[in-house]
């Protein structure tokens, strides 16, 4: 995809993950995964890593036409009224106070979004679900692996990888349980596990799997960057259109 309409690359916003260490420098720092990167930078966005840190969000995310929020580390379950699974991984609560801001304000801005893994379970409980804090064991594996998804015909993130079942890499030992405000299911695995969320309102593709693993091989993986990209860039149009309407209406 090139350069929009000589306005330049959409600016998608990728939420930075805290790291106590990172090789090369001396102090802690914040980081993206490079394949997310990549893959937005193939469907013709320009990826901005956006640091947690004070301030309002919502004011933070104005300047960009899109957001893809990452997979990472366990949510800390008090954040969804739940006591911690011995299973479920050490948390960072400025991490998951950001990241549950940021998909809040998404959501209240309707910026395009894909929301990948933890992404994903970060919107339900920003809007009041749950999650299943370790997958039961079934006949499908869920870290590590590549397995099927089924999803509903008609639905966003089926439309976008132009068909209802794909193998999929999937990296997760968590999962949505008790749906947020505004969400619903529109994909599962074969053992039930949610893998597709979409939002009554909002222009959200979710995605329990990592679809930047194969991304630069699997089209229809690509295809989930290449439509939140393409949404954010007509999102962008339809804003200066707007703003050239305001302005020609003060002209006169």
């Amino acid at each position: 995809m090139s350069e929009t309409d000589g306005q330049g690359r959409p600016l998608i916003a990728v939420p930075g993950i805290r790291a106590a260490s990172i090789s090369g420098l001396r102090r802690s720092g914040t980081v993206a995964a490079d394949k997310i990167l990549e893959a937005i930078f193939r469907a013709g966005g320009e990826p901005v890593i956006v640091p947690p840190g004070p301030g309002n969000v919502a004011r933070r995310l104005t300047i960009f036409d899109g957001i893809v929020l990452p997979g990472g580390a366990d949510l800390d379950p008090a954040t969804y009224g739940a006591e911690r699974d011995s299973r479920t991984e050490a948390s960072d609560p400025v991490q998951d106070e950001f990241d549950l801001n940021t998909a809040r304000a998404v959501i209240d801005l309707g910026l395009p979004f894909l929301a990948i893994c933890r992404g994903m379970q970060v919107v339900n409980v920003a809007l009041g679900g749950t999650l299943v804090q370790h997958v039961p064991d079934s006949h499908i594996r869920h870290r590590e692996c590549m397995h099927p998804v089924r999803m509903e015909s008609g639905s966003a993130v089926a439309q976008a990888m132009g068909g209802r079942v794909f193998e999929v890499s999937s990296y997760h030992h968590q999962a949505v349980d008790r749906l947020g405000a505004g969400l619903r299911v529109a994909g599962r695995a074969g053992d039930g596990c949610v893998e597709v969320l979409e939002h009554d309102s909002s222009p959200m593709l979710g995605v329990q799997w990592h679809p930047e693993d194969d991304a630069d091989t699997a089209p229809h993986q690509q295809a989930l960057f290449d439509a939140t990209v393409e949404r954010a860039r007509l999102a962008r149009a339809r804003r200066d259109e707007l703003g050239r309407d305001l302005v020609r209406t003060k002209e006169y």
